[in-house]
């Protein structure tokens, strides 16, 4: 990625090797600090004297083509670069000390309901090609996006497993330094267990005896990537139905499907089958979370607060009636 350029550079890069000591992945750290580094060289700003909180609010004004959640985000990591620079004494003042949000649209993030889970890795497998050349690896996408949709896992952490992670005789699959560099063991059911049994067993009988170390492949020495998996997953999604845009209603936004849709479902889905059998959801939380590969419970109690796939489309017409009233 283009270096940082402006007199703050070489501060923004040490700052960077801190949050990547934490398990921060380095370009989303480089991507929302490069907001802040540009507008420091449009400004020809050369000196922290200038950094007040009057200076930012016209920084976060030069950001109002982003929606408020995104500004928020980037002001809320600049805040943390001043802690840092605070406590590394390269500054002697927090210039966003008490500095106001913007406020926020509601997000309501898109929910598959079980059956359209369901439909939607039917709608999967449908697709995949019989010929030789690519039957395994379009076997390989649909159980990334089953493991998606049956685990709740991160779209990236199926395509980075290795065989040895994979554990027939148990049922559980390794996860291996995924987000905050957390490990996990996780069970999985023995339904997506024979799931990737089978896919396993295709791949000997094409392959053979092949030296690949990861489980899902694309290729004699390449695993399956998570580029590879969007456009499968949206073309199932039209097939079934549910290809549709992000809208905003008044205050609210809905989100449109994507593959952390199915992780936003399973932990929904799982928390309402505990709701149902008279269960409070909040015992399952910490359980949940270890499942789910979240530092602390709390960021699992987010999803107590999304409704289900039927209250979520009840709550979208209600708001289109709205509008054409």
């Amino acid at each position: 990625m283009k270096p940082f350029e402006s007199f703050l550079a070489p501060k923004l890069e040490k700052f960077i090797a801190y949050r990547k000591g934490l398990g921060y992945k380095e370009k989303p750290l480089r991507q929302t600090l490069g907001y802040i580094d540009r507008y420091l060289i449009e400004k020809k700003i050369d000196q922290m004297d200038h950094f007040t909180p009057s200076f930012f609010l016209k920084f976060r004004e030069s950001l109002s083509k982003l929606n408020p959640r995104t500004v928020n985000d980037i002001m809320s990591f600049v805040h943390s670069l001043f802690h840092y620079l605070l406590r590394m004494e390269y500054c002697d003042k927090d210039p966003l000390k008490s500095f106001p949000s913007l406020k926020e649209l509601r997000f309501i993030p898109f929910v598959f309901s079980p059956e359209q889970r369901e439909l939607l890795l039917e709608a999967v497998q449908k697709r995949t090609r019989k010929n030789k050349k690519y039957f395994l690896y379009d076997l390989a996408e649909y159980t990334a996006i089953l493991l998606l949709a049956r685990c709740g896992l991160r779209i990236s952490e199926p395509t980075r497993f290795l065989l040895s992670h994979f554990s027939s005789k148990e049922a559980t699959l390794y996860i291996e330094k995924t987000k905050f560099t957390k490990d996990r063991l996780i069970p999985i059911p023995k339904s997506t267990r024979s799931e990737i049994q089978n896919y396993l067993s295709l791949r000997r009988t094409l392959l053979g005896l092949d030296q690949n170390p990861y489980l899902l492949i694309c290729g004699k020495d390449k695993n399956l990537t998570r580029t590879q998996l969007y456009p499968t997953f949206n073309r199932a999604v039209a097939d079934i139905g549910l290809d549709q845009t992000k809208k905003t209603f008044a205050d609210t936004t809905f989100g449109r499907p994507t593959p952390h849709s199915l992780r936003h479902s399973f932990a929904v889905n799982t928390l309402l089958s505990i709701k149902k059998r008279g269960i409070s959801p909040q015992y399952a939380l910490p359980i949940l979370a270890a499942y789910l590969g979240h530092c602390n419970y709390r960021d699992t109690a987010v999803y107590l607060k999304v409704i289900d796939a039927k209250q979520r489309l009840d709550l979208l017409t209600f708001s289109r009636r709205l509008r054409k009233d």
